[in-house]
């Protein structure tokens, strides 16, 4: 996908490229696509959660008219399953079901309407199988295998120290179980888009993803057709967080354009979306925290249960991110963390933004204000005595990228905002403040393929063509690419045109996910500039006749000093078509220099103050104020930095407060967002302020880092903190809905 730019400013302040004809409707997305002659698809997913398939009957609904093709596991030529890390997800199952989401058919018709009817004529029998809808129930010695190799998905761990003698020489220590929920990414536009079949007997996808080269790697495998015979659309896209970085509807929709040689189409419903997709990972956490009577922790003991439901996806990824982040930013001597991953029969859980860090951090953080109050010291105070140092080792003890960043956002949460206590309105409502803090490891980590790049040409139009696999699903990476190009060449978003999201004219970037992209964006031009502007000058220097070093790029051409003397245009036509300037760099986001697996390197921090309202009367919790002091390098765009921490804030906001996917049985309760609440308008706070420590240490290389999922994660241990403030109770498990409010302070009152 193309975008030719414009530029509309207020101020200092770019509206994003794809600003205006999204607000305006102009915009197609992916699931807009149609196509002369197109198909309809729908996919037949399980009855059960877990059950053996005895047999699979197509014959009824092959006869309807209007139906031109079923397919089921038999279709597949090349390898039936799915899965970043692990392909252990049936793209169609054939003896047995995990979770209420598997597919078992797929068919393609005339018309949606006999699409679906279709599904209900496939005759499927099943023989019920013992549900292990617990990770406990999964863990029994007796518990039926979900996979061959058993029903632990992963297991992994970090030791520092010598953690009993750490808790014998503690004066003060805190013990707490912290339960967090399955969330539901809720993105505007499900799953979907069109797959076209192409003369070569390749095919043309136009779906969603967060990383078209992956996507055409995996279809390539189930297809058993070449990787260069797949061409992915991936943007735009109606957002992500994480969701449509596995694939999701690719292969069904492929295997009936491939049987039908005809375009199909499909496009889930949310009920589909909400059965079928990943979630966030529940997990239960157990933690142990001891400080001398100064308050400095001493020893931290961490147990991780995460129900990764049916099929591993990014699963152990995730696993080993919230292991890493379960000590934050704190030095802490004695340390010992295991985590297991474990599947189920639940629903498939998988990435999304913080992989893991929003629900350690909700311990973690939990921990520390447990601590100040045993301690009689306040929640800043016990925090300054324990944050790392601009040189002190990463949580895995890996060498990190130096940063004071954790001291730098609680000095400005301290100094820089100062709300004013709200005065309550009511004698029935009272109000309360919370303060968080967290750090986040982007990129993938060591050990994980992790490779970047870019490609800078200039085109026989007279434009500057910039290129990278990245996607735009709505977190801003064309207005970063627009800004950095603009300022780093000297030229103006006139003068460009940004190429994504589409495997047949950019290069391989690695995915749009880990908060990497504007950080591998500010390196690839960083990397490609000097030598673009060298080759472009020089053709001007030649054919202007002047020498090169009076010449510079700048708004819409050449300049000699201060004037004009040839546009890109005249240039452009003066260009040999055998000899074009094209520059293209290939390197790995940046990882430590240890050998620590899936240690990070690059860290961004966040300071969180939450200030709510709770209603004494009803239990409710209204979120008055919120405030995150960011540190992640200079600001690329100020609307788009804002625009990430506060819609993650918000999205924060429901999983603190309101969103829980409930599973009773392997079965959703809240399959639809009739009974899934997400935060509306009334429920964000008008007052939401953003500070942005753009300060790095002397002769930092990096450059800024990526905010997409920094905003998220501190935000549920601030508002906690706050209801205990105001209503002097601790909550352990999120949702906080206004139930356990009212049970806890019935509780705290006997």
């Amino acid at each position: 996908m193309s975008y030719e730019n414009t530029e509309i400013s207020d101020g200092q302040k770019k509206i994003r490229p794809d600003g205006v004809p999204k607000v305006t409707g102009e915009l197609t997305y992916l699931t807009d696509v149609t196509c002369a002659g197109m198909l309809y698809g729908k996919i037949l997913r399980s009855a059960y959660p877990h059950a053996r398939i005895t047999n699979i009957s197509t014959e009824h609904a092959l006869k309807m008219p209007g139906v031109r093709a079923v397919v089921t596991h038999e279709d597949i030529k090349g390898l039936n399953g799915y899965g970043i890390v692990m392909p252990d997800q049936p793209v169609l199952c054939e003896d047995k079901v995990r979770y209420v989401g598997d597919a078992i058919a797929a068919v393609a018709a005339d018309s949606l309407k006999i699409a679906e009817a279709a599904l209900e004529r496939i005759d499927i029998t099943y023989e019920t199988l013992p549900i292990l809808d617990d990770p406990a129930k999964s863990l029994q010695p007796d518990a039926p295998l979900l996979h061959p190799e058993g029903n632990i998905m992963h297991k992994t761990g970090h030791t520092k120290g010598e953690g009993e003698r750490g808790f014998s020489q503690c004066d003060v220590i805190v013990e707490e179980t912290y339960e967090v929920p399955r969330q539901m990414h809720t993105y505007m536009e499900t799953e979907g888009g069109v797959i076209v079949p192409e003369a070569d007997g390749g095919i043309s996808v136009y779906m969603g993803t967060q990383h078209g080269f992956k996507d055409r790697f995996q279809l390539s495998r189930i297809l058993d057709i070449p990787e260069d015979s797949i061409r992915v659309v991936s943007s735009p896209m109606g957002g992500s967080f994480g969701g449509k970085d596995e694939l999701n509807v690719q292969p069904y929709a492929a295997l009936l354009a491939l049987k039908c040689g005809l375009p199909v189409k499909i496009h889930q419903t949310r009920k589909e979306s909400v059965i079928s997709g990943i979630k966030r990972h529940p997990m239960k956490i157990s933690m142990k925290t001891g400080t001398d009577k100064n308050g400095h922790i001493l020893a931290h003991k961490v147990d991780i249960v995460a129900d990764t439901g049916a099929y591993s996806t990014l699963g152990p990824a995730i696993l080993d991110f919230a292991v890493e982040h379960s000590t934050g930013p704190y030095i802490i001597p004695h340390v010992v963390v295991e985590g297991i991953s474990v599947f189920t029969n639940n629903g498939v859980a998988g990435e999304f933004r913080g992989f893991g860090g929003n629900q350690v951090t909700f311990a973690l953080e939990g921990q520390m204000d447990r601590l100040a109050e045993k301690l009689s010291l306040s929640s800043i105070d016990l925090r300054k005595r324990n944050l790392r140092t601009e040189n002190d080792l990463g949580p895995l003890g890996q060498r990190i990228a130096p940063t004071n960043g954790a001291r730098d956002v609680l000095h400005e949460m301290e100094h820089s905002f100062t709300h004013g206590q709200t005065k309550k309105k009511e004698p029935w409502k009272r109000c309360g403040t919370g303060i968080a803090v967290t750090m986040h490891g982007g990129g993938l980590g060591y050990g994980r393929m992790d490779s970047s790049g870019g490609r800078l040409s200039f085109t026989k139009e007279g434009k500057i063509e910039i290129a990278f696999g990245f996607e735009e699903f709505g977190q801003g990476i064309l207005a970063v690419i627009e800004t950095i190009v603009t300022e780093e060449l000297g030229c103006t978003s006139d003068d460009i045109i940004i190429r994504i999201g589409d495997t047949e004219m950019v290069p391989a970037t690695g995915s749009t996910t880990a908060s990497r992209g504007t950080s591998m964006v500010w390196n690839a031009v960083q990397r490609m500039k000097k030598t673009f502007q060298e080759q472009v000058l020089e053709k001007a220097a030649k054919i202007l006749e002047l020498p090169l070093q009076q010449l510079s790029i700048g708004c819409g051409g050449i300049y000699n000093n201060q004037e004009k003397v040839l546009t890109f245009e005249n240039l452009a036509s003066c260009i040999e078509k055998e000899n074009p300037v094209i520059v293209t760099t290939s390197f790995d986001f940046p990882t430590t220099p240890d050998e620590i697996d899936s240690g990070h390197f690059l860290y961004t921090f966040a300071a969180v103050k939450a200030e709510v309202e709770v209603d004494v009367r009803t239990g409710r919790v209204k979120v008055l104020h919120m405030d995150q002091a960011i540190s992640a390098g200079p600001v690329v765009n100020e609307l788009g930095y804002r625009g990430q921490i506060e819609g993650g804030g918000v999205m924060s906001i429901g999983y603190a407060l309101m969103e829980e996917a409930v599973m009773e049985e392997g079965s959703y309760l809240t399959d639809n967002l009739d009974t899934y609440m997400i935060p509306g308008i009334t429920d964000v706070p008008f007052d939401m302020r953003v500070e942005a420590v753009e300060t790095l240490p002397e002769n930092d290389p990096y450059g800024p880092r990526g905010v997409g999922e920094i905003g998220t994660v501190a935000v549920a241990p601030a508002i906690t903190k706050a209801i205990h403030d105001a209503a002097g109770i601790w909550i352990n498990r999120l949702p906080v809905s206004p139930e356990k409010v009212l049970k806890a302070m019935m509780e705290g009152e006997e």
